[in-house]
């Protein structure tokens, strides 16, 4: 029995940031949180101005709650960004414009660059010059001057979701200077748009000319659309804990921690294993932020349609993280001069990829055989102008790439990572025009295609996941370098040349539950997109008791199969 004295404490603590009870998907705070704002927002929701300004406090605590008093750092990049597309929009000057857009730009990546590789530069330039900087917080030490305050000032903590919302704070300048929108005219609305809860800490990432304009429509939510909010709930769920969690810590999360335990078998298996890991967590949260979005009358962008169909490597990027592919695309990729030619802004970047190449590798002879190499290329291009040609042309692709890899993290792992999907994405556009399989019309040609395209994405997860930080415990750390880069060599060590065939068997029916798990969820999400479009449609229609009876059973399915504490979302880290 819960005394009185026991739930007052509870509600106390519920407005308090707890590093050990954060606010996921998957914890019931956060489902009596939204209850909560629920209600409220049925009271208020034909109030347009009142209803942003609620539902902008009630993201920023969700914040506060996920990720402490780095909601200060949320509002700041609001107040910024508000004002500075004010500043464009009436500015008529075509120059004075570009530096405000320049302001907002530098501002946001300043900040981004700042929390995410501070440590990255800092033991970078001390290796290099044999100093012994050390990192300062500089907010902290501040906080503590000016308020008095007792922060930590010699760690900097990456705050929850940073990337995500820097991406769409500046999709709004961008595309305010590009006159695609106009700004809004409160700044609750604005930082609601910001700071949208659902999709806050780990996307997808929301352009500003799809949300905003969905800030001045009437609320409407059908019987149809809440069945099917409810869906995209009950879908993420699952997904995340019974295919996501239930696998990892089972099975992949031990191979990864000491592969060289394990066969090469076994470590083939953790690494096609992940792939189904990372797609049940990260689609997992983006289908209930869809649907949590869709119960408050808004619509956000679809960021998965079925990766692993993909017959290619192009085709996987147009069909996996939809919301920052397109963001690469729109505001890097085809401002750089997209498959045309390298712009000048495409050599600079090619410059600094260089120099931050030799911070990774700490050695400045690393710099100057890269100089070599690119001098040569540039001397070969001259004289061959096909070369030349097809190096221009490849040459931003592989630059949005790279930055794509770098955007996950400062590690060799992430670089390589995106690297080796650049490099298939180059590959593919050599090989496809003399392909003697690009027929897709017959069914084994197409299955042979999809079985290499999702080994080779799989294959390149290995220094993805080596360079991630998947526990709680870890969120908060930075990356060892050496480590993660070791453990994604060992690993294909163990399955180049220490596979071992004849353990399959064993290993199979040892870890029986988890790989029958596995078979079930790649054999759903390669069921046809129309009998998936057909199974949501019937359950968007059911009669309301059968909608709360799935609810009920489903909520108890997940909770039975839970095997450990809650584990937070892969993508929370970027």
């Amino acid at each position: 029995m819960i005394t009185a004295d026991q739930f007052w404490n509870w509600c106390v603590n519920f407005f308090l940031f707890d590093p050990k009870e954060p606010f996921i998907f998957t914890g019931y705070t956060f489902w009596i949180f939204f209850g909560l704002v629920l209600l409220v927002d049925s009271f208020i929701y034909k109030k347009r101005l009142i209803r942003h300004g609620f539902l902008f406090l009630v993201s920023m605590f969700f914040y506060y709650k996920t990720t402490d008093l780095f909601f200060l750092l949320l509002l700041f990049t609001a107040l910024w960004d508000y004002f500075m597309g004010k500043l464009i929009y009436q500015t008529v000057s075509i120059s004075r414009k570009k530096i405000w857009l320049t302001a907002s730009v530098v501002m946001n990546l300043g900040i981004l660059f700042y929390f995410k590789y501070a440590y990255f530069f800092t033991d970078s330039y001390n290796a290099l010059m044999g100093t012994q900087h050390e990192v300062m917080n500089v907010a902290a030490h501040w906080s503590n001057g000016f308020f008095g305050t007792h922060f930590t000032v010699d760690k900097i903590i990456l705050p929850v979701g940073i990337s995500f919302f820097t991406f769409q704070s500046i999709s709004y300048t961008v595309e305010v200077y590009r006159g695609h929108l106009k700004p809004v005219a409160h700044f609750t609305d604005f930082a609601f748009f910001v700071s949208f809860f659902p999709q806050l800490v780990a996307g997808p990432i929301v352009k500003s000319t799809d949300f905003i304009p969905q800030l001045y429509k009437e609320y409407a939510l059908s019987r149809e659309e809440f069945g099917l909010a409810i869906f995209w709930i009950l879908n993420g769920l699952v997904k995340k804990i019974f295919l996501s969690d239930y696998i990892a810590v089972n099975f992949i999360d031990r191979v990864f921690l000491k592969p060289d335990a394990y066969t090469g078998f076994e470590n083939l298996m953790a690494i096609y294993g992940y792939s189904l890991q990372v797609y049940a967590d990260f689609s997992g949260y983006t289908d209930m932020a869809i649907g949590i979005a869709m119960l408050m009358g808004f619509y956000l962008t679809k960021n998965f349609d079925s990766p692993y169909k993909a017959t290619s490597v192009a085709d996987f990027w147009r069909r996996w993280h939809m919301s920052l592919s397109n963001w690469l695309r729109d505001y890097l990729y085809i401002p750089l001069g997209g498959n045309k030619s390298g712009s000048i802004a495409s050599y600079i970047i090619y410059v600094l990829f260089i120099f931050i190449i030799s911070l990774l590798a700490q050695s400045w002879l690393v710099l100057l055989i890269s100089g070599v190499v690119t001098l040569m290329l540039v001397a070969l291009s001259q004289w061959l102008k096909s070369l030349g040609n097809w190096l221009n042309t490849n040459l931003n692709l592989m630059l949005t790439m790279l930055i794509g890899g770098f955007w996950h993290g400062a590690s060799w792992n992430f670089i390589i990572w995106g690297g080796l999907n650049g490099l298939g994405l180059v590959f593919y556009k050599l090989w496809n025009p003399i392909s003697p399989w690009k027929n897709k019309s017959k069914w084994y040609w197409r299955i042979w295609a999809i079985f290499l395209t999702f080994s080779f994405i799989s294959f390149t997860r290995v220094w993805f996941r080596s360079g991630s930080n998947n526990g709680w415990s870890e969120m908060t750390e930075t990356h060892n370098i050496t480590d993660e880069f070791w453990s994604a060599t060992l690993m294909l060590e163990q399955i180049f040349f220490k596979m071992d065939w004849s353990v399959a068997p064993m290993v199979l029916w040892a870890y029986k539950s988890v790989f029958v798990t596995v078979l079930i969820g790649m054999v759903v999400h390669w069921l046809p997109s129309s009998w998936k479009s057909s199974y949501r449609n019937f359950f968007a229609k059911l009669p309301l008791p059968a909608i709360i009876v799935a609810i009920i059973g489903v909520i108890f399915f997940c909770y039975q199969v839970i095997s450990a504490d809650l584990q937070p979302f892969i993508y929370f880290q970027f």
